[in-house]
């Protein structure tokens, strides 16, 4: 006789608390009410006749009990999710065509384009640098991925990523040049990925630097070439916790100064909202979700002063 399983919800309102680690990360992303996952767990607790959570602790904490159950409840969950994925694969084939900022395009979205193509071999990508809110509009193009503040009227829209923002540099630009204190930035060029330098102003008022010299600037318009600039030992530029990660974790770049500062602005997806609804762009979407969620990003400092140390020992 097959044994009863537990309530498919309040096990659902179980594994996304445990993973998200607070009650209310797991209401937003099940677009629930506090209160609704609250009494699913607690549902599930009494149809298991055990605690799944310590009570009363400052952080959630699972008990042995809980602890038992969600590897077994994720991995499910997975299973579910990726026959669900094999279902609607005949669903999603054709051309999408996607406009993405540059910077994001050419250092997190091109070297991850295998797992895409893994999970949908049939979506044949036509991509196309450009941060232009405009083209939300124009019938050739199906999603937007922008850096900007959000707001664009007659769009569907959702925040993808918030940024932090820090100076980054070619580790052979230091050896030959050090830059030990803010001091020694007036021998080093600026690297600009905005049009009016507004993200090194930040920066620099954040460092209590504003009123610092400076030698010489360069204004690209972009981050990804600023960042490439920076890559070639051009000067030092405004990397940020996305597009550089990678290249700070490959020792291609590091991170001179720990401080860092909220970006102006942040990362959008947005398309016309008749297109939201397609499985091919919803399927994007979620990938794109997926697979930042799936990073777990190096805190650039931490990742910087280890360089720096291997280099000086």
């Amino acid at each position: 006789m097959t044994s009863r399983l537990p309530p498919l919800n309040p096990l659902r309102a179980f594994e996304a608390t445990a993973r998200r680690g607070s009650v209310s990360a797991a209401a937003r992303e099940l677009n629930v009410t506090h209160g609704a996952v609250s009494h699913q767990i607690k549902a599930l607790e009494v149809s298991l006749n055990v605690p799944l959570f310590e009570r009363g602790a400052k952080r959630l904490k699972l008990t042995s009990e809980g602890a038992l159950l969600l590897p077994a409840v994720t991995q499910a969950f997975g299973e579910i999710a990726a026959a669900t994925a094999q279902m609607k694969r005949p669903a999603t084939t054709g051309e999408l065509s996607i406009t993405c900022v540059p910077a994001l395009l050419s250092f997190w979205i091109v070297p991850r384009l295998n797992s895409f193509t893994e999970q949908f071999p049939g979506v044949r990508l036509k991509l196309t640098a450009s941060n232009d809110p405009v083209r939300l509009h124009s019938p050739d193009v199906d999603v937007c991925i922008l850096y900007g503040d959000g707001n664009w009227p007659d769009v569907w829209t959702r925040l993808w990523s918030n940024l932090r923002l820090f100076p980054v540099a070619s580790p052979t630009l230091l050896n030959n040049r050090p830059l030990r204190s803010m001091r020694d930035l007036e021998d080093h060029i600026l690297l600009h990925g905005d049009a009016d330098g507004r993200e090194w102003n930040t920066w620099l008022a954040a460092a209590d630097a504003v009123d610092l010299p400076r030698r010489q600037q360069y204004y690209m318009g972009d981050a990804r070439f600023s960042t490439e600039a920076a890559l070639h030992g051009q000067g030092i530029a405004l990397g940020d916790t996305i597009t550089a990660s990678n290249l700070i974790a490959r020792g291609e770049l590091v991170v001179p100064f720990d401080l860092s500062v909220a970006a102006n602005d942040s990362f959008y997806v947005a398309c016309r909202p008749a297109m939201r609804s397609t499985p091919i762009v919803r399927v994007f979407i979620e990938w794109m979700f997926s697979s930042l969620e799936a990073d777990h990003l190096a805190e650039p400092q931490t990742s910087a002063r280890t360089l720096l140390r291997g280099r000086r020992g």
